[in-house]
């Protein structure tokens, strides 16, 4: 399959981006600010849903090195996530918008990046600019991500 590149510039653009990195990982030393240029950068390795068809005889899946960026980023916060320990893994269940109120200063939307284990990235932005681009480097595995409720196929 050919590399994914994707551009959201409004919640609906962003919820298709949520869905390809949903399950991606990555250690908190590939989470990047870089507050002069006002944008946000996460190096993951995608688990490529799009060719995790269910049924097929093919027992095998693939990951893939993806870089998601997001432009016109004001400030950053966290929770539950231990910045000192730059190789600890992290598992991205969701990445949501929340619209934000004329009283908040110098922001307009909010972008909340999920983690399993309850750790959560919040990102204030002057509105939704986010790029997801898979780079050349992929992999197979065999293992498909399991949710609560569901069945793992392989």
């Amino acid at each position: 399959m050919d590399r994914l590149r994707l551009i959201a510039f409004d919640g609906e653009d962003l919820g298709i981006i949520a869905a390809h990195v949903q399950d991606a990982v990555l250690k908190i030393g590939d989470l990047n600010y870089l507050p002069s240029e006002k944008r946000f950068v996460l190096a993951l390795n995608r688990f490529v849903w799009e060719k995790a068809v269910d049924g097929g005889s093919n027992k095998s899946f693939e990951r893939r090195k993806t870089v998601l960026h997001f432009e016109r980023v004001f400030s950053v916060q966290s929770l539950a996530l231990d910045q000192n320990n730059r190789d600890a893994v992290l598992s991205i269940l969701t990445i949501r918008h929340e619209a934000g109120d004329a009283e908040t200063p110098n922001a307009a939307e909010f972008i909340e990046i999920v983690f399993a284990g309850g750790a959560t990235l919040r990102l204030s932005v002057e509105c939704i600019e986010a790029q997801l681009t898979d780079l050349a480097a992929s992999w197979e595995t065999s293992s498909r991500p399991e949710h609560d409720g569901e069945a793992n196929e392989s």
